[in-house]
C-alpha cells in the first residue's frame, strides 16, 4: 500500500512541479518574445520616421546626396535597410542589404494613404511603410510626397528567441531532475512516520485479537458445561445461555476475522509471500465444499450445481483457499432466497485457473460495488436481511492477493451476483 502511495506522492509532486515550471517558462518566453518584437518594431518606427526628410532630399537633388542626410544614418544597423518611393510606389533609391521580396504594391500604398503605417514579415525580414506627406501653401491641404520603408532582418530575433527555448528546455529538465530527488527524499521522510505507526497499529490489532481469544475460549467452555448440566437450570437460564453461546461464537468469528486480516497486512507489508504453498488440485478442494454446504442448499431449496473441470492445479495455502471460497458460498447461499440457484464452476483461461460463483441472490447496489472488499462494509439490503460483520469479502480478497490472484463481481439488483476469482496455474504441473 505504501510503496503504491509514495510513487503517488511524487507523481503528484512531479506533476505539480512540472505544471508550475511549464507555466512560468510559458509566460517568461510570451513576456520576452513580446517585448523583443515590440523592440523591433520600434527601431524600424523610429528608423522610417527620421528617413523622412531624406524623400525630398533624393526628390529634389539626387541619390547622390543621400550621405549627406545625418539623421537616419546615425540610427542605421547593419541588419537595416531603407527603401525610398515615389507617389506612385516607383522605388527611387535604397541603402542596406536586407530588403523585401515584393514592391510597394498599389494595394499597400492605398492603405498608406490612410494615414496608417504597415507592419510586415516576409520571410525573414520585417518591413515598416509610412507615406510622407508635406504641407501645401495654403497650410490645411497634405500632399503626398512618396513612401519610405524600413526593414530589418529577423535572424537575431530568432536566434535569440532560439536561446530562450534552449535555455528553458535545459532549466526545465534539470528543475524536474532536481525536484524528482528531493520528491524522493520528501516522500520518504513524510510516510516513513505514517508507515511505522500504521505497523504498530497492525501489530497492536493482532496482539489484542489474539489475547482475546482466550477469555472468550474460557466463556465458551464454561457456557458448555453449564448446558451439559440441564436439570440444574431452568428453562429461561437455558434460553439465556443459549443467546451467550452464539453472541460468544459471533465475537469469536470477528476476532478470528481480524487476527487473519492484521497477519495478512503485516505478511503484506513485509513483502513475505512464502507461505508454505503446495501443489492443489482445486477440483478436490471445491468438492469437499460442495459437500460441506449442500445440507444448507437443501434447507432451503436451492438448486446447488457444481460444474468443476478436473485437472487444474494451483500453487498455494488449501486452508486459506478454503476459506475464501467458504466465504463466496457462504454469502451465496446466504443472500439467495428460497428456491433460488447458485452455481460453482471450475474453468481454465490460458495460464489461470478461473472459479466463478454465480447466484440468483438479492444482488448488489450499481454503486457499492466498489465498496463490497472494504471491511465492515455491509450493503442496506444485507443488513436489514442477514447477520453479518462484512468482513467476508475483505478476507476473500486478502487471501486472492496472497495467492496474485484476482477476484471481480458483477451484480444486478434483485437479479443475483457472479463473483469471479483468477488464480495462476501451478507452472510445474
Amino acid at each position: 500500500m505504501f510503496q503504491s502511495l509514495r510513487w503517488l506522492f511524487l507523481l503528484t509532486y512531479l506533476l505539480v512541479m512540472s505544471a508550475i515550471f511549464g507555466a512560468s517558462s510559458t509566460a517568461i518566453y510570451i513576456f520576452v518574445s513580446r517585448s523583443l518584437e515590440q523592440q523591433l518594431n520600434d527601431r524600424l518606427q523610429i528608423l522610417a520616421e527620421a528617413a523622412i526628410p531624406s524623400l525630398r532630399i533624393i526628390k529634389s537633388r539626387g541619390i547622390q546626396r543621400l550621405d549627406d542626410e545625418l539623421p537616419w544614418q546615425e540610427l542605421f544597423r547593419h541588419n537595416q535597410s531603407l527603401e525610398w518611393f515615389n507617389p506612385k510606389g516607383k522605388l527611387l533609391a535604397k541603402e542596406g542589404k536586407f530588403f523585401a521580396n515584393s514592391s510597394l504594391s498599389q494595394a499597400l500604398a492605398d492603405g498608406l494613404q490612410e494615414g496608417f503605417p504597415i507592419l510586415q514579415q516576409q520571410g525573414q525580414v520585417r518591413t515598416f511603410s509610412i507615406a510622407v506627406y508635406t504641407e501645401e501653401r495654403d497650410k490645411t491641404t497634405l500632399r503626398l510626397e512618396g513612401y519610405i520603408r524600413a526593414s530589418e532582418s529577423t535572424q537575431d530575433l530568432i536566434w535569440k528567441l532560439d536561446q530562450l527555448r534552449s535555455g528553458l528546455i535545459v532549466g526545465g529538465v534539470t528543475v524536474l531532475l532536481l525536484s524528482s530527488i528531493s520528491g524522493i527524499g520528501l516522500t520518504w521522510l513524510t510516510l516513513q512516520p505514517m508507515q511505522r505507526n500504521l505497523r504498530r497499529l497492525k501489530h497492536f490489532t493482532g496482539d489484542v485479537a489474539h489475547e482475546l481469544r482466550n477469555p472468550l475460549t474460557a466463556i465458551s467452555t464454561t457456557v458448555d458445561l453449564l448446558r451439559n448440566s440441564p436439570e440444574e437450570l431452568s428453562l429461561t437460564q437455558v434460553r439465556k445461555l443459549a443467546i451467550i453461546d452464539r453472541a460468544n461464537e459471533q465475537i469469536i468469528h470477528l476476532v478470528e476475522d481480524l487476527l487473519f486480516l492484521s497477519r495478512a497486512n503485516i505478511a503484506s507489508d513485509r513483502l513475505d509471500r512464502d507461505f508454505n504453498f503446495a501443489p492443489i488440485r482445486l477440483e478436490e478442494l471445491l468438492q469437499d465444499l460442495v459437500e460441506r454446504f449442500e445440507p444448507q442448499a437443501q434447507s432451503k431449496q436451492i438448486q446447488f450445481t457444481p460444474h468443476l473441470r478436473t485437472g487444474i492445479v494451483v500453487k498455494g495455502d488449501s486452508h486459506k483457499l478454503s476459506r475464501l471460497f467458504s466465504n463466496l458460498l457462504d454469502n451465496a447461499l446466504k443472500y439467495t432466497t428460497d428456491g433460488g440457484r447458485v452455481a460453482l464452476f471450475l474453468e481454465q483461461e490460458q495460464r489461470f485457473a478461473v472459479i466463478r460463483i454465480e447466484d440468483t441472490g438479492i444482488g448488489i447496489p450499481p454503486d457499492s460495488l466498489p465498496l463490497i472488499f472494504q471491511r465492515f462494509w455491509r450493503a442496506d439490503a444485507a443488513k436489514s436481511e442477514k447477520d453479518g460483520l462484512g468482513l467476508g469479502l475483505a478476507i476473500a480478497q486478502a487471501i486472492v492477493q496472497q495467492h496474485k490472484g484476482e477476484i471481480k463481481v458483477s451484480s444486478r439488483l434483485g437479479a443475483g451476483s457472479s463473483f469471479r476469482v483468477l488464480l495462476p496455474l501451478d507452472a510445474q504441473a
